[in-house]
């Protein structure tokens, strides 16, 4: 009888347990579907890339809500730049699931093995951690010769010099040869991604007309792109691996017609799209030194080949009245360096700085004319002749320096300030009887009397328009002690130009960023940098690169930080002619940067 009782009570015991125990897990699940547990993770696109290509890092937050972009430690070796947010949101069998992503893009500088750290975010209170992660670089290299021969490669891409060996400061034309084969139906959105050029100066670039040649057993189609380089260092200088991004169309039909093939349109059906890495193999050339042997006294540092056409006048003139000579150079090479070169024949003769005009006659800007005008006053009455003008500058072609000269110009110099003499009235004739004089009768009556009036020199008037005369006096030496001052010292003149050219040049900046005008942003960009620094080394504007950090500014004793954000800006402004498409806040990020690297130069002693 105990053993019944004893099932009944267990079972009694049994069944309020298992439904307290259904109610939990359905209300545990009714929470776990509402809400979770925020997380934070840390991945990379590709943990394997080569030189030159770009890897995308996405920082992701799951049910939690940052204020903002994780600020990122530095990676020596890495360049990670933020390129904006993305959000997704899901509702799956009664699951909310929210995210946000935050995405940068990470550029390598060198080949190597790199670890982007553990990152730490406080999100509500809560800190969130993610994992380190592994990017491997290697060496950029082009694909071998007799796979390009066979037709392997949709695309590739080979770096041309123009001569094994060069002088220091010739410009140079190189040719980027890119080459697509006849089965690519479509390439776009080119994009140079690495050039190093430690030891060049890179100018501006064009594309020339595209050609078929054929390699091997295949055929290209070959689009060159011509790169303005000038040596800015000696000895053995190497220009690569120059490494660059494409996107290809490749036909996926196999019907082909013997008609169209021979055009090269022999397929058709379906394409598809693949971006293709190219890399051009590093070239090594030979820099020498001007030679020091043979150099006119008048040579600054002109390269290239040149002639010269020179026009001097008015040539009848009075002493100090302004006299105009023009100097054209019209020839091949860094015409934006060309100086007008001192004359130490001038000495009787006040010169004035010129006015320049250059006016390029090919897309690089290495062939053209650029025309000087000077104006000279003659300082002494009979001269007869303005001396000879000379220019020198080294032929590269040659191997020598080359002298031009205009013979003297023949000149009339009258004294100046001449005055004619006063004109003397003929003596009386002595025969001629004087004149009579009638005696004038003794006034009886004075007349009406009448209060006269106060002298002019004691009224307000009269004496306050005696001032006139001295304040326009005053005020016209002090403008012409301003305007010789200016005259006698271009250095001064140099700086408040300038200052003036930054002050324009900084609104320019702005309203190019607003418009997302890549190319003229840094074009604005660079000739500011090479204004300020031109300006504060006495040098000209055309000739500073970012050479002159390390061989002028750095050796003055320019602050680092300085220095460093020189280099950041001009690296930027090289790798912008190659990669145009930038948004509008990374436009607008270089304007603070460039501001006070602008600020830094012109407080800067030196």
């Amino acid at each position: 009888m105990q053993h019944p009782s004893f099932v009944g009570h267990r079972t009694g015991k049994r069944w309020p347990a298992r439904r307290s125990a259904a109610v939990a897990a359905l209300a545990a699940f009714a929470f776990a579907a509402t809400t979770h547990a925020a997380s934070f993770t840390a991945s990379l696109d590709r943990t394997e890339i080569m030189l030159g290509e770009a890897a995308a890092l996405s920082l992701t937050f799951e049910d939690a809500s940052p204020g903002g972009p994780p600020a990122l430690p530095d990676v020596p070796g890495l360049r990670i730049e933020y390129i904006g947010p993305s959000s997704s949101f899901s509702f799956i069998n009664g699951r909310t699931t929210s995210s946000v992503s935050f995405n940068y893009r990470v550029t390598p500088q060198r080949a190597g093995e790199f670890t982007i750290p553990a990152l730490t975010v406080t999100v509500g209170g809560q800190a969130l951690h993610s994992t380190p992660l592994r990017l491997r670089v290697t060496p950029p290299s082009a694909p071998p010769p007799e796979a390009v021969q066979a037709g392997a490669q949709p695309a590739f891409m080979r770096l041309v010099m123009p001569k094994p060996e060069m002088y220091l400061g010739e410009p140079v034309v190189a040719e980027l040869q890119v080459c697509f084969r006849q089965d690519v139906q479509n390439f776009g959105n080119f994009q140079l991604t690495a050039l190093p050029a430690d030891g060049f100066s890179v100018g501006k670039n064009a594309a020339g007309a595209r050609r078929r040649v054929q390699i091997g057993n295949a055929v290209y189609t070959l689009v060159p792109i011509q790169l303005a380089l000038t040596p800015v260092k000696t000895g053995a200088q190497t220009l690569g691996p120059v490494t660059a991004r494409v996107t290809v169309e490749l036909a996926t039909g196999r019907r082909r017609d013997p008609f169209f093939e021979q055009f090269g349109f022999g397929l058709f059906g379906g394409a598809e799209q693949r971006e293709v890495t190219l890399v051009a193999d590093a070239q090594t050339v030979r820099v020498w030194p001007l030679p020091t042997n043979n150099v006119p006294p008048g040579f600054q540092g002109a390269i290239g080949q040149f002639t010269m056409d020179v026009s001097v006048g008015p040539t009848n003139v009075a002493a100090g009245d302004p006299i105009t000579v023009r100097v054209r150079l019209t020839g091949r090479g860094a015409l934006d360096a060309l100086a007008l070169p001192e004359q130490p024949a001038w000495t009787r003769f006040k010169t004035y700085p010129p006015t320049v005009n250059v006016e390029f006659t090919d897309p690089l800007g290495l062939q053209g004319t650029k025309t000087f005008e000077q104006v000279i006053t003659p300082q002494d009455a009979g001269l007869t002749e303005l001396p000879a003008f000379t220019f020198s500058f080294f032929d590269p072609e040659a191997r020598a320096y080359r002298t031009l000269t205009h013979p003297a110009t023949p000149l009339v110099v009258r004294p100046g300030g001449t005055v004619s003499l006063p004109t003397t009235a003929a003596a009386r004739s002595v025969s001629e009887p004087p004149a009579a004089h009638d005696l004038v009768p003794i006034k009886q009556r004075p007349g009406a009397l009448a209060a006269a009036s106060p002298p002019l020199l004691l009224q307000p008037w009269f004496v306050a328009a005696q001032g006139v005369p001295v304040l326009a006096f005053v005020l016209a030496l002090v403008w012409r002690r301003r305007t010789d001052r200016l005259a006698n010292d271009p250095r001064l003149r140099r700086q408040r130009e300038v200052a003036r050219a930054v002050r324009e040049g900084l609104d320019a900046l702005r309203q190019h960023a607003a418009a997302r005008n890549s190319e003229a942003f840094f074009a604005t960009l660079t000739r500011l940098l090479q204004e300020q620094i031109g300006e504060r080394l006495d040098c000209p504007a055309s000739a500073i690169t970012e050479a002159v950090i390390e061989e002028k500014l750095r050796p003055r004793g320019l602050p680092e930080a300085t220095l460093a954000t020189l280099h950041e800006l001009f690296q930027a402004a090289n790798l912008a002619r190659y990669a145009p498409v930038r948004s509008e806040v990374e436009l607008n990020a270089l304007v603070p940067k460039l501001e006070s690297a602008l600020r830094a130069l012109r407080e800067w002693k030196t």
